[in-house]
């Protein structure tokens, strides 16, 4: 806030006549020659909340501190895209795999292949986040791409017990269709008077941009997978047949 010229030149307008302790402090000041001649400027201590309401939690030891030249230290406090990269990341929503059998899920055949796919509009999220305050504007935004679907059959009387697809992006989003994929899984027991537990897991590419724009240019340092998965308890017949 000054030089050592106008630092003397405040103290001995401001203090002029001042009882104690600012007495003592202008006296120390000038007993310190008001670092003259050495390089650095004096700082004075600030301290406020938004609307002015809390004092200054100032001493006679830091009423004005003197600051030499140097490097400047990092903030740890910064706020910085990889921050709000983080608190996107933290938020981002995976949605469960909307998974369909076919035959239906109390309906599957023992040897018969099971056809895995993905009802309705699947396809990437996102999520935001933001700063716009006194001039400071930045933003990062995360992208969940979804990659593969593992499925597991949840007994290991099946063909195979686990399958995994990769997803292909379509007109409407992200799917697959175990019809020609060549990995169908096929129960070779039944399920009795029980169920077997059926599970799908989605597998998500994040990555993450500094900017509003999900489509900007992914930026470092990347950010794990997201994993997202859905059970639902399968019925497994067996359909007897006569033999002539």
């Amino acid at each position: 806030m000054y030089s050592s010229k106008e630092y003397e030149k405040f103290i001995k307008t401001a203090y002029k006549g001042a009882g104690e302790p600012a007495a003592s402090y202008a006296m120390k000041r000038d007993g310190e020659h008001y670092h003259k001649g050495d390089k650095g400027l004096w700082w004075q201590v600030k301290f406020r909340d938004d609307n002015y309401s809390k004092a200054c939690p100032v001493t006679t030891d830091n009423w004005e501190i003197w600051i030499p030249p140097a490097d400047p230290q990092p903030d740890p406090n910064k706020l910085t895209p990889e921050i709000l990269s983080e608190l996107a990341f933290n938020s981002t929503k995976l949605p469960t795999p909307p998974v369909e059998l076919s035959p239906h899920a109390d309906h599957l055949i023992v040897n018969l292949g099971t056809r895995v796919k993905l009802k309705g509009d699947f396809d990437r999220v996102w999520t935001t986040a933001a700063i716009n305050y006194k001039g400071v504007r930045m933003a990062a935004t995360t992208v969940a791409t979804p990659v593969a679907l593992k499925v597991e059959a949840g007994t290991d009387d099946a063909d195979p017990q686990t399958c995994t697809y990769d997803l292909v992006k379509g007109k409407s989003g992200y799917t697959v269709n175990s019809k020609d994929a060549g990995c169908n899984v096929t129960y070779r027991r039944s399920s009795g008077s029980g169920t077997y537990p059926f599970k799908a897991s989605i597998t998500w590419k994040l990555t993450w941009t500094d900017s509003a724009d999900p489509d900007g240019p992914p930026r470092q340092p990347s950010l794990p997978d997201g994993l997202s998965t859905y059970q639902q308890d399968v019925t497994v017949k067996e359909i007897q047949a006569v033999n002539r």
